[in-house]
């Protein structure tokens, strides 16, 4: 099976901190950093330095959506604080959904909340990209 994750975090947030979000998400469905085939966030993230050494270091390609696009993705677990601060009610929910090109339906990890030790938030979220495609 092959995954793209979506993912959202805090500014300045430490790659370990990226890292440890994504293993928590993908143990909790029982899947491994190697059926991970892609990495999607929002255009505003696109200087984030984690998300860029995370990406680099897996060699995950990362595709980036602008607020407009994610926020026509229908997701489970819309949030007011992210539409506040994203113009978007998701980010890594609706990322994933759009790089994967499919839908609710192949979300396997709705939006997977961790924080790590020095404060910063993460949101990681798991589809399944279907074999057609």
């Amino acid at each position: 099976m092959k995954l793209v994750l979506g993912i959202g975090c805090d500014r300045n947030t430490p790659l370990s901190t990226l890292e440890n979000a994504l293993d928590k998400a993908l143990a909790s469905a029982h899947l491994t950093r190697q059926q991970v085939v892609q990495l999607a966030s929002i255009d505003k993230k696109q200087d984030e330095v984690a998300l860029l050494q995370l990406a680099a270091l897996h060699a995950w390609p990362m595709v980036f959506y602008s607020a407009e696009q994610l926020a026509k993705v229908d997701v489970p677990s819309p949030s007011a604080v992210v539409m506040k601060y994203m113009g978007t009610p998701s980010v890594s929910e609706a990322a994933a959904i759009l790089a994967a090109d499919t839908d609710m339906t192949d979300l396997l990890v709705e939006k997977y909340k961790y924080r790590g030790d020095e404060g910063k938030n993460a949101t990681v979220s798991i589809v399944r990209m279907r074999e057609n495609t």
